[in-house]
């Protein structure tokens, strides 16, 4: 079986779902599934409300074939606008996609309540990075009298990213006791908190294999891969109790539900640092990529069994 991913990817620094596609099309490439070809494949996967002009043009040359869409959003809860974008997005699912995949429960409940149709073949499957990049080889230590390294990521400067929190935690965080490294864009100019300009994947690993905890308090996020990525290094999670990342930290981390909870939060994680450290628990892309697959496989038989009564 071959599948070919309608996805224009980059190799620069970029949002996630380019960073996760990457990793699944060089995982599917070492299992021998993996096709450039538009003719000679079995399965086209297409992302959210990307490339769905080429997307149209195959179904009508190709409706035998089985498409797999891929949704992220929804879009009006990241961006709070683009009602528009999540509109075309349920369209082009209810008439191209043959089996949907969410990347979280939250994903798809909050997509439901937009107005998407369900379809009879979806799945919920986690992303999960390059392995041989994102790894926990060295897993971080907290010695004793070192001060506690934090580190947020995020490509995209909009400000629901959790630069409200960062803000405060720049104002308000002992900083005798910690250090606070940002990676990425953003949009604020911070007094105590160092920032770093986007990093290409090597790079960036390296910078959080520096660290010992993981911050994000990005709103609505469906499936942080900055956050997977993160926890793949070794690093425990303090996150806003919010979008897909309880679903994502289970026991490894701490939830905080405002910006008097967060400091409290932090300190409950460091005083329990091994043991959340432990409960880091998230798929690899090897076993992500073989869920796509399997996904696939059964949307496929199962249209083949419609289209042969």
């Amino acid at each position: 079986m071959k599948i070919n991913i309608l996805f224009t990817l980059k190799n620069e620094p970029w949002g996630g779902g380019n960073q996760f596609l990457k990793s699944l099309k060089k995982e599917l490439i070492a299992r021998n599934h993996y096709t450039n070809s538009f003719v000679n494949t079995d399965f086209y996967i297409f992302n959210s409300h990307h490339n769905l002009k080429k997307v149209k043009i195959l179904k009508k040359l190709f409706p035998k074939k089985t498409f797999i869409h891929r949704v992220d959003g929804p879009i009006y809860k990241i961006r709070q606008k683009d009602v528009k974008i999540d509109q075309e997005i349920y369209k082009a699912n209810a008439q191209l996609a043959d089996g949907t995949i969410f990347q979280s429960n939250w994903s798809r409940e909050q997509n439901y309540l937009q107005g998407m149709q369900k379809k009879a073949y979806e799945a919920v499957i986690i992303n999960a990075p390059d392995q041989d990049i994102f790894n926990n080889q060295q897993s971080p230590v907290i010695k004793a009298g070192q001060k506690v390294k934090l580190i947020a990521t995020s490509w995209s400067s909009n400000k629901k990213k959790g630069f409200d929190y960062y803000s405060y935690l720049d104002e308000n965080l002992d900083f005798s006791k910690f250090d606070f490294t940002f990676v990425g864009n953003s949009p604020i100019i911070f007094k105590n908190i160092q920032t770093i300009n986007p990093l290409s994947s090597e790079n960036l690993a390296e910078e959080l294999k520096k660290r010992h905890i993981y911050i994000t308090a990005s709103e609505n996020d469906p499936c942080s891969n900055s956050l997977i990525e993160a926890m793949h290094c070794g690093l425990p999670a303090l996150a806003l109790n919010n979008g897909g990342h309880p679903e994502i930290i289970k026991k490894a981390g701490v939830l905080f539900n405002n910006e008097q909870e967060i400091i409290p939060a932090l300190n409950k994680l460091v005083s329990n640092y091994a043991n959340y450290q432990k409960n880091i628990s998230l798929p690899k892309i090897n076993e992500v990529a073989g869920q796509y697959v399997s996904f696939s496989e059964k949307v496929r038989t199962a249209k083949l069994k419609k289209s042969n009564h």
